[in-house]
Parts: C-alpha cells; structure tokens; sequence
C-alpha cells in the first residue's frame, strides 16, 4: 500500500487501542521519489462550502468542487534523512489539507507532516504561509492538526460520514503528483464502507471508505467529499495490488480525534493489554470450543491492565459492561468510551467457564 505522499522513505506503524487488529488487506511499500513544492497559481473567491445542490443523473462535479477547492491546501515540507553512508541529505514532499474553520486550522495526514523540519502551506489563490504551526498529531490515526494565520480564510463544511451508502457519488481533491496548477479533482464512487487496512507492523486502520475517484502519492491529507459540498472523508491510502482503489478515514472517525487535537495537542486513549482477534469456527475448532460469539485474547501484556485483572491466553471475551462483544471492532469500540482510571466489567470465558472481572484502564504508553 502506497502512504499518498511524495516524500522519502519514512516507517511509520499505527496500532489499535488495544493491540489487536483486523483482517490484513493491503501490504505497503513506500515512494522513494522526492518532488518539489507545487507552485500555485490561478484566483479564486473563497467561498463557504455545504451549499452545492444535488442533481438528479450524473453529479456537476465543477460546481461542487467549485466551493470546496478553494479550502484545499499544499502542505509542502523539509525534512532531513540520512543517505546509505549516513550523509544527511535534504529531501522535499507534498501533500495536502483542508481548511476546516475560519481561524485557520487545517486537517491533514500525520505521515505528511511526521519529520518535517520546515513546513509550509499554498492556497489555490496564491497565498502561501510559512509560520505553520503544528497544533498536534496522531500516528496511530494518521491524522494531523496545523494551523495558519490569516484574513478572509476559506473553509468547508463536515458531513456525515454514517449516511454514505455504497455507489454513492463522491469527489477527490488533493495536490496530486505536486503537479503545478492548484488541487486536482477527480470523481467516483463509494466502493465499500467499514474497510480496515494492516500495516507491514500489523497494526490496523479501521473505518475507512474506499472509493474508486483517483487518488494519488500527493494527495494525503486532501478530502473526500459528497455531492452537497460537505467533507466525508481524508485521503489517505491506495492499494497498490490493483488499480483504482483508495481508502479515505472517514470523517467521523476523525472528528474525536481532530478535537481532541485542538484541546490538547495529543491524544490521550484508554488502554487494555491484550492483543485479540475476532472468533471464527476456525479458531473455534482449534481452541476446541462450541462458542460462535466473542473476541479471542491471543496473549496479554505483562503488568497491563488486562494482565493484572487476571486475563489469559485463549480466553474469550464475550460482553463489556454488559454489552455483547462479537468483534474487534465492537471491542475496541467499547475501549474507545472510556478514559484511563475508567473501570471496565469484562466477562469472558475460560474453558468453558463464565467468569467476569473489574479491568481498570490505563493510558496507552506512548510509542512515538
């Protein structure tokens, strides 16, 4: 999987709250090219988004792009590397944003931004600001918050990423390539809600929408977008194994974590211990149990808060405060609702056995 960027080799791992993850469906590999900053050109107005009509047939993309492009952001950065004779060498990338709000902050990537020594940002009406202050990130989500200073800011408007439905219209606009003229746009359609992609590391982006609109190394950081104008999603990933496939976090998984961002600066999440993984009649049979429903631990970190409430290997989880835990994704879910020092009742069951625990949550350390 291609991280949407045109910048050198950079690692970068992003893992579940709680150390599990999810089906792997792309593998990833870096772009080694390196581009300048795109130089662009052209006025506009800038003009608030959210107001695009829906037609009937097929979508007036010019018009809805018309008032989101405007909000569309170069994010062209500097960043020192180390050559193979550990020489340390310049290299430049670009990627994109999104004005969000009328003081300035824009939505990113994190992996645009993650080593960048000089930042700085291009507006499609020629501004470009240097003093790019970096409000927070966050690996694990790959999301990223900066912030510019000026007047007369254009900005957009967030949907409802729950509402989409497969088949339904979408736009791209990004920086793709860094090619010199402003953002490109390109339309297509929602493939598949819900996806989830691992990483080489194993660990898992989740929530994401795929869509077939064509995505490009340049193009992180840029929205996606619906027919009334409004943001639904962040470019962020393309699947190399094929053609035509992006992956774009939704908006409202980005929401949380963008506020967050602007309150603290960091992310602070509740952390559990375990690494799982969703039962299947598969691991049923070989666990040999008759149980259909539920999360397997596959192991539990040492002093995590898993580990000290007594929770083993091959035990499986099958209700969090109550509530029915059939997956993962509904397990990390129920850790999301929570803050460290928060308790959780976690019942599971032990070779057969129900048996039902107090875990009392811990921040997630910090890897990065």
């Amino acid at each position: 999987m291609w991280r949407l960027r045109y910048l050198a080799l950079v690692g970068l791992a992003i893992a579940a709250l709680v150390s599990g993850s999810g089906c792997a469906l792309v593998s990833e590999a870096k772009p080694g090219a390196a581009a300048s900053a795109p130089t662009s050109i052209g006025q506009s107005t800038p003009r608030q988004t959210g107001t695009a009509p829906v037609t009937d047939g097929l979508p007036n993309v010019a018009e809805v792009a018309a008032l989101v492009r405007p909000a569309v952001v170069s994010v062209a950065t500097q960043e020192i590397s180390l050559d193979t004779f550990l020489r340390p060498v310049q290299e430049e990338g670009v990627g994109s944003g999104i004005i969000f709000d009328k003081q300035g902050h824009i939505l990113t990537n994190n992996h645009v931004v993650a080593n960048a020594r000089k930042i700085q940002v291009s507006l499609p009406d020629g501004r470009t600001f240097d003093n790019v202050k970096v409000v927070g990130r966050d690996p694990r989500t790959d999301l990223a918050v900066l912030k510019i200073d000026g007047s007369n800011l254009p900005s957009v408007v967030m949907g409802d990423s729950d509402k989409l439905v497969v088949g339904e219209w979408v736009i791209a606009i990004g920086n793709a390539l860094g090619l010199e003229g402003g953002p490109t746009v390109t339309a297509g359609v929602v493939g598949a809600l819900g996806r989830s992609i691992t990483e080489p590391s194993g660990d898992t982006l989740d929530d994401l929408i795929q869509t077939d609109a064509a995505i490009n190394p340049g193009n992180s950081g840029g929205p996606l977008i619906n027919l009334r104008g409004e943001i639904i999603g962040i470019n962020t990933a393309i699947d190399t194994r094929g053609q035509g496939i992006g992956f774009a976090i939704s908006i409202n998984s980005a929401r949380p974590i963008f506020t967050q961002l602007l309150q603290q600066g960091r992310i602070v999440r509740p952390y559990l211990g375990v690494n799982v993984a969703t039962l299947t009649p598969n691991i049923a049979s070989q666990l040999g149990v008759r149980m259909i429903e539920g999360v397997v631990v596959a192991n539990v970190q040492a002093n995590g808060p898993a580990g000290k409430a007594g929770l083993k290997a091959a035990d499986i989880i099958t209700q969090m405060d109550g509530a029915r835990i059939k997956s993962v994704k509904e397990l990390v879910a129920a850790v999301q609702t929570k803050k460290p020092g928060d308790q959780l009742k976690v019942t599971y069951s032990r070779k057969g056995t129900e048996q039902t625990v107090t875990v009392t949550l811990q921040e997630l350390p910090s890897s990065r």
